[in-house]
């Protein structure tokens, strides 16, 4: 039989909060953390809104790596692992190194760096293209980060399938873990913000004016953000013996990916990863208290969202909220922040809200999108779905250990 599969350590490097302290504080409240970009990169757009990592500089918060070799993503990847593992108790280099591995997932790897080598590129030729710079660019760099800033052996794996790789990162550790292919597991997500991303969302027409509102009647589109989140995934025989505090236990996860179109959400292919998680996790529908949703504020995607929800729950579904209404969409990490922000609910007790939820959406029948700030509540089971660019669907579903 599959091992049970405990998450022991999360670490959040936030617009909203640096650790699970000052993250879940930040949560429960509501608070957002997106704001007007200052720098020269984002002067000439007409909305310049997003979320933005100023608290922290993540290279001052790594111990084994140095800042000058790695790019702005890898190094919130290996903060956000630091945290985790200090939260959940454990001494990373007294671990067996082979035993250890890594899952992280991204949407745009070193898209800073990309933006860097493309300003030389135009100035000087791809022949004077700088070779420091190039050997910072792989996005496989995330998850080697992270393992170098611990001494890690064991499987280090960056996938890079949008803004589902949050989830898919997360499911991937759960089978490792559960399957005996290793016995501790960072699992989670970063993204830095650049110009290139930012004027792709742009062009696609999807970005928000100031603020991010999802199911929100008025909603008018997304805002981009950055960071890091981890978490520290072991089994549960192990974490009781140690004595360990554990925020959740990973039931399981379902993916699909239903290549329908380039960009635009399907309903269909949504459902069925949310089915396929529950049949995974080995729960039912109704046993799910909480959806930490998606939810990225564009009409279009929250709308084939709660189709599926509804296909997929009937008349009756679980409050639903989205995270990014504070955070702004994180990208890769956005699946990450979701599902750490599912743990902290069920270790201490309350729904994440929809910040900035104003008007209901007549579209959006039986919702109820926990508007404005967290709602104490006792959970036993939630989901947290992630879906993505190219039909990409994950869906994690975890539970409190009984």
């Amino acid at each position: 039989m599959a091992r049970r599969v405990v998450i022991t350590g999360v670490g959040p490097v936030s617009n909203i909060g640096i650790g699970v302290r000052a993250f879940t504080d930040a949560l429960r409240q509501g608070r957002s953390g997106t704001a007007e970009l200052t720098g020269a990169d984002f002067a000439d757009f007409p909305t310049r809104y997003a979320g933005a990592v100023t608290d922290a500089d993540p290279s001052s918060m790594v111990a084994r790596l140095s800042p000058d070799q790695w790019g702005r993503a890898s190094l919130f990847g290996a903060a956000a692992a630091r945290l985790a593992v200090r939260d959940a108790g454990l001494d990373p280099a007294r671990l067996p190194r082979h035993r250890a591995g890594v899952s992280m997932g991204t949407t745009g790897g070193e898209s800073g760096l990309v933006d860097q080598g493309v300003v030389r590129w135009n100035a000087q030729g791809l022949g004077r293209l700088d070779p420091h710079l190039a050997r910072r660019l792989p996005a496989s760099r995330i998850a080697d980060g992270v393992a170098r800033e611990f001494g890690w052996t064991g499987e280090a794996v960056t996938i890079a399938s949008a803004c589902a790789a949050g989830n898919y990162a997360v499911g991937h550790a759960y089978d490792a873990v559960a399957h005996e292919e290793a016995d501790y597991m960072i699992a989670g997500g970063a993204d830095s913000l650049s110009r290139w991303g930012y004027a792709g969302f742009y062009r696609l027409g999807t970005m928000a004016a100031r603020i991010c509102a999802p199911f929100d009647r008025d909603r008018d589109g997304m805002l981009l953000a950055e960071g890091g989140a981890a978490m520290l995934l072991e089994p549960l025989e192990s974490a009781r013996a140690r004595q360990a505090r554990i925020y959740a236990e990973v039931l399981g996860h379902g993916l699909s990916c239903d290549a329908d179109h380039m960009v635009a959400p399907n309903t269909g292919g949504m459902a069925t990863a949310m089915r396929r998680a529950h049949r995974n996790a080995g729960v039912a529908a109704g046993e799910i208290d909480y959806i930490c949703a998606h939810g990225t504020g564009t009409p279009a995607n929250d709308a084939a969202e709660w189709r599926a929800v509804l296909d997929v729950f009937g008349s009756s579904p679980p409050p639903t909220s989205s995270v990014k209404s504070m955070l702004g969409h994180t990208m890769g990490a956005a699946g990450a922040f979701g599902v750490l922000a599912c743990a902290v609910g069920l270790a201490e007790g309350f729904l994440p809200p929809t910040a900035h939820h104003r008007q209901p959406d007549p579209g959006l029948p039986h919702l109820d999108p926990v508007p404005g700030r967290g709602r104490p509540a006792r959970l036993r089971r939630v989901q947290n779905n992630g879906f993505a660019f190219g039909g990409n669907n994950a869906v994690t579903v975890l539970g409190r250990p009984e």
